[in-house]
């Protein structure tokens, strides 16, 4: 395809120059400049091969996950009113993954399931080429309220532990989690594990249960060791953990297990203890704070503002906007998370899938997220177990009906309408939906391979047009409906004849003036339509613009590339 498109592009100079020369002053900049659009029409052609696979579920159940009819791309689609445009120039955050919290009690069901059915829901869920690749998962530091029981890894009947000689990861984890987050592992030995406590050891809170209380200060030493002996004690069993936080949910003292920690105490408790051990022990697992709901923006904006041990926050969307991400990404410059919503067993399918998928599944990340979680991955068929004070009405992912058969729930459609497609280490990019009623997320893999997630939140369906670069193709997509695109960036010269023409004057003479979004710094890059490199070198911009000279260079055309650490920029140019 290559040598198609450069031998067109030959012809494109070739004609120009013909042109130009029979016609003398009478074929103007302007008219130069069409002749040259002509041809990049024809060079776009090359890539109207290319295929666009498209994977639906749909608020009905008819399409649940299910692969749609492909489409290519095309450079005369039909007309549409409503409009999504793909800007992979503009990048956003590099995503961590999708996933759920896989609790003890998850683990407790789903080693209920025979070995080969309990081998394929695994494979189903975590295996990167014929699974849906999930890539992360959150686990609970002792005892979550969607577990068998109230435990901690340093009981005592009575008295304290403070330097931590009876911490012990004996107990319910070990019987249950910890054998299945093995299996796990070789499925996916790349997944991201997060690790959150419900509550402290008893001993060290002030009201000495498992509901409520805070952690009183006398114990932040200890409860720093407990978290070093917990990380510690997981790698010599296997299991690396990615990222801790410090509470979960540190500002609710209703659920079993809780603990209570304002803002300024889970400061002073990273700064003063848990991030000065870390550093002691050479402990990498990255420290993030908050873990609860998106009215209180204030919260992880002090801890983010007010410790360098601190990597960023995490979020639930139990209560404020999913906006509240962005508004801390913006006051902190530090990552977001985003790690925990359920689905209620008196949930109906259609609402669900939608909401979450909004604010969620898409929400999140386009405010910054890293990662997507959805809350319990499995559960039995009384949405058990769960502490006696723990969610009665938590609908799993998956529902382990008997030893050998399971079920999908809509929080499994939730996740795998990204996971399956969007692959740990891709980079948001832009896309802007002109319809209200279509919400969108788009994704560059690390294999290059474009992502667009379209969600229909309306009651009829929608006639749309996606537009990629200079090419574009129709699609439908039924109401309260999710379709993801997938499709191949182009390499190359064809990537690069496909970009838009920018905002700045065309044809050029000895000055060529570009008007960015930040100032670098940046390698300019210019090539002749060969792909010759013709200039290679460092730039930098001044006050969002960069000037080039291109005095020493012949009447012709160029393509520019300014390469810069989090956007490249690639231009077409006619010089006369």
């Amino acid at each position: 395809m290559k040598k198609k498109i450069i031998t067109k592009l030959n012809l494109a100079v070739k004609t120009v120059i013909t042109l130009k020369k029979s016609a003398g002053t009478q074929l103007n900049n302007f008219k130069i400049f069409l002749i040259f659009m002509s041809f990049v029409a024809l060079f776009s052609s090359e890539m109207e091969a290319q295929s666009v696979d498209a994977w639906m579920t749909s608020g009905d159940k008819s399409s649940l996950i299910e692969q749609q009819t492909s489409t290519s791309f095309v450079s005369n689609p039909n007309p549409s009113s409503s409009t999504i445009t793909i800007d992979e120039g503009t990048t956003y955050q590099t995503m961590d993954g999708f996933g759920w919290c896989f609790t003890e009690g998850s683990a407790e069901v789903i080693s209920s399931l025979e070995p080969t059915q309990q081998g394929s829901l695994l494979t189903e869920l975590f295996d990167t080429t014929s699974g849906i690749g999930s890539s992360v998962v959150r686990i609970s530091i002792g005892a979550s309220d969607l577990g068998s029981s109230d435990y901690s890894y340093d009981d005592l009947a009575s008295g304290t532990d403070v330097n931590m000689t009876k911490f012990s990861l004996a107990g319910p984890d070990s019987l249950y989690l910890f054998p299945i987050l093995k299996k796990i592992l070789v499925i996916n030995p790349n997944i991201k594990i997060l690790a959150t406590p419900w509550s402290a050891p008893r001993w060290m809170k002030s009201n000495n249960a498992w509901k409520g209380g805070s952690l009183q200060t006398q114990y932040y030493a200890a409860y720093a060791k407990y978290f070093v002996k917990y990380i510690t004690a997981m790698q010599a069993q296997g299991i690396p953990i990615w990222a801790i936080t410090p509470q979960n949910e540190p500002e609710n003292p209703n659920n079993e297990p809780s603990l209570v920690m304002n803002s300024t105490e889970e400061t002073n408790f990273i700064n003063n203890n848990l991030g000065p051990a870390f550093t002691a022990a050479g402990i990498k697992t990255k420290i993030i704070c908050f873990d609860h709901n998106c009215d209180h923006p204030d919260y992880p904006t002090y801890v983010c503002n007010n410790s360098t041990y601190v990597d960023g926050s995490a979020f639930h969307l139990y209560a404020g906007s999913i906006s509240a991400l962005t508004t801390v990404h913006d006051a902190t410059s530090k990552n977001i998370y985003f790690t925990e919503q359920y689905t209620a067993a008196s949930g109906d399918f259609s609402g669900d899938f939608s909401w979450h998928l909004q604010n969620v599944m898409l929400g999140a990340p386009n405010n910054w997220a890293k990662t997507a979680i959805e809350w319990n991955l499995a559960t039995n068929e009384s949405y058990g177990p769960h502490t006696p004070g723990g969610c009665s009405e938590c609908l799993g992912a998956i529902t382990i009906n008997n030893s050998t058969s399971y079920t999908h729930n809509v929080s499994f459609y939730i996740v795998t309408q990204l996971s399956q497609f969007v692959k740990s280490g891709a980079v948001r990019i832009s896309s802007v939906s002109t319809d209200g009623n279509l919400i969108t997320g788009s994704f560059k893999n690390p294999d290059g391979s474009i992502i667009l997630v379209v969600l229909n939140t309306g009651s009829i369906p929608v006639d749309f047009k996606v537009n990629y670069g200079l090419l574009s193709f129709t699609y439908s997509i039924p109401a309260v409906s999710a379709i993801s695109f997938i499709w191949k960036s182009p390499t190359g010269i064809e990537s690069k004849v496909s970009q838009p023409i920018n905002s700045f004057p065309n044809p050029v003479k000895n000055s060529l003036t570009i008007d960015i979004s930040d100032n670098g710094p940046f390698s300019v890059i210019i090539t002749d339509l060969s792909g010759k490199i013709l200039l290679e070198q460092p730039i930098f911009a001044v006050n969002n613009s960069v000037e080039i000279d291109m005095g020493n260079f012949i009447n012709g055309f160029y393509l520019v590339e300014l390469k810069g650490n989090s956007r490249n920029y690639i231009y077409k140019i006619v010089k006369n």
